[in-house]
C-alpha cells in the first residue's frame, strides 16, 4: 500500500513539473533575482557607480540565474520530446547479468519512466542548483570595485564554480526527462568535474597572497562541505543508476536476465 501510494505520488510529481516546467523556470529567475539584488546591496566594497552599471556587480549575477535556465533549454532543445535516441555503441555498465530488448517494447513496461526512486533521483539534481546558488549568495559577497586581489580571484573562481555545476546539473535534468540514453554516464561525469572543481579551487587559491586565515577556513569549510555533498550522493544514486531495472530499461533498453 505505502509502495502504491509512493509510485503514484511520484508519477504526479513528474508530470506535473513536465506541464510547469515554464513556470517552475520563472519563479526560479524571480527568486534568483530577489536573492541576487539582496546581494548586491551588500558588497565587499563599494561601487563607483550604480551596481547594474557595474561590469563587477550586476553581470556575474545574471550568469548565476540565467546560465542554468538556458542550459536547461537547450538541453530540451537537443532532445526533443517524444524521440526515441539511440543507444551508446559501448556499454560501460557492466555490472549484473542483462538481456537487451526493443527500444518499442522497452515503453511498454511497466519499469519505463521517471518515476518510483527515479523521480526522487530527478528532483535531487534540480534542487542542487538552488542549493548551490544560495551557498555561494550567502559565502561569497557582492565584489565592489574596490576589492582586493586575492579577493577577486576568489570571487572568480566561486563564480565560476556555480556557474559551470549549475549548467551541468541543469543540462542532465534535461536529459532526465527526455529520458535520453546517456544520461546515467553524464551524470558520473558531473559528479567527477564537481569533485574536480572543489580540489582544484582550494589548491588555487592555496597560491594566492594576503588571503585572511578566517577567509581560508571559511572557504576550506565550505569546499568540503561541497565534496562530501558530492561523494555522499554518487555513493547513495550510482548504485541506483547501475542496477535499477527501471533505470535500465528506461535508459539503457534491458531487462536482467
Amino acid at each position: 500500500m505505502v509502495r502504491n501510494h509512493f509510485y503514484r505520488k511520484s508519477v504526479a510529481l513528474v508530470l506535473s513539473m513536465q506541464v510547469n516546467l515554464q513556470r517552475i523556470v520563472a519563479i526560479w529567475v524571480l527568486l534568483g533575482a530577489f536573492a541576487c539584488g539582496l546581494r548586491l546591496s551588500f558588497p565587499a566594497t563599494p561601487y563607483d557607480a550604480a551596481p547594474w552599471l557595474s561590469e563587477t556587480g550586476l553581470l556575474p549575477y545574471i550568469l548565476v540565474i540565467g546560465a542554468p535556465v538556458g542550459s536547461l533549454l537547450l538541453g530540451l532543445r537537443l532532445f526533443p520530446a517524444g524521440r526515441v535516441h539511440a543507444q551508446p555503441s559501448i556499454r560501460l555498465a557492466q555490472i549484473g547479468r542483462w538481456r537487451k530488448i526493443d527500444c518499442l517494447k522497452a515503453r511498454e513496461m511497466s519499469q519505463f519512466g521517471l518515476y518510483g526512486v527515479m523521480a526522487s533521483l530527478l528532483i535531487g539534481i534540480a534542487i542542487n542548483v538552488p542549493v548551490r546558488t544560495l551557498e555561494f549568495l550567502t559565502a561569497v559577497p557582492a565584489l565592489g570595485s574596490f576589492a582586493p586581489s586575492w579577493f577577486v580571484s576568489m570571487y572568480a573562481v566561486m563564480l565560476a564554480d556555480v556557474v559551470l555545476l549549475s549548467c551541468l546539473y541543469m543540462f542532465a535534468f534535461a536529459m532526465a526527462l527526455r529520458m535520453v540514453p546517456l544520461f546515467p554516464r553524464f551524470l558520473a561525469m558531473i559528479w567527477g568535474i564537481d569533485l574536480l572543481m572543489q580540489i582544484g579551487i582550494a589548491q588555487w587559491m592555496a597560491r594566492i597572497d594576503g588571503v585572511p586565515h578566517a577567509v581560508e577556513m571559511a572557504l576550506a569549510d565550505l569546499l568540503t562541505g561541497n565534496v562530501k555533498k558530492v561523494l555522499i550522493s554518487a555513493a547513495l544514486w550510482l548504485p541506483y543508476l547501475l542496477l535499477s531495472e527501471r533505470v535500465n530499461v528506461t535508459f539503457r533498453n534491458r531487462v536482467s536476465a
